[in-house]
């Protein structure tokens, strides 16, 4: 799944890749989104060929830039979108603790240790965005939640360089 909609957004915004860097600002591009994230720059870097190790740091990089603005401003932003009168912040602030409230036992259970493999296990659903949402709504620490985010980061972003790029293919021949 996760390479079908990478395949759509490469074909959306094609013409990037043709400018210089083009084609590494569309993975840090993807890599920052929320649910694709550095999974989905990786798979990205892969299908355009780029070097695998500019490709790691671009992935870690911009799945890293939104977690500390997720950990200081998400509470805040869903108590207002939950107290809004505009009803599709409402539903949106609902989706969301229904996201938290369906994973948060694996956070709660536990604790910074299951930021870590929420985030570092690159399952649908899972990953900094997320791991961070759960933990900032449980009121984690933010310092210790972000450095279990970081190293979810980097245990994903080996497990995808494995897959996006061959490499595990290759040691299992």
């Amino acid at each position: 799944m996760a390479e079908k909609l990478v395949n759509s957004i490469i074909a959306a915004f094609g013409g990037i890749t043709s400018m210089a860097f083009g084609k590494e600002i569309l993975v840090f591009f993807i890599s920052l989104m929320p649910i694709l994230e550095l999974r989905g720059g990786l798979i990205a870097a892969a299908l355009l060929k780029l070097n695998p190790v500019s490709s790691y740091i671009i992935s870690i990089i911009g799945n890293i830039i939104p977690v500390p603005f997720i950990l200081l401003l998400i509470s805040k932003i869903l108590d207002k979108m939950r107290n809004s009168k505009v009803k599709f912040f409402n539903r949106f602030a609902g989706w969301l603790d229904k996201k938290v409230e369906k994973h948060k036992g694996q956070i709660e259970k536990f604790g910074y240790w299951g930021v870590v493999l929420f985030v570092g296990i690159p399952l649908p659903g899972t990953g900094a965005w997320t791991g961070s949402l759960i933990a900032s709504v449980l009121e984690l620490d933010r310092k210790k939640t972000f450095g279990a985010v970081l190293l979810g980061i980097f245990m994903a972003s080996i497990i995808m360089m494995l897959v996006s790029f061959g490499f595990l293919a290759n040691i299992i021949k």
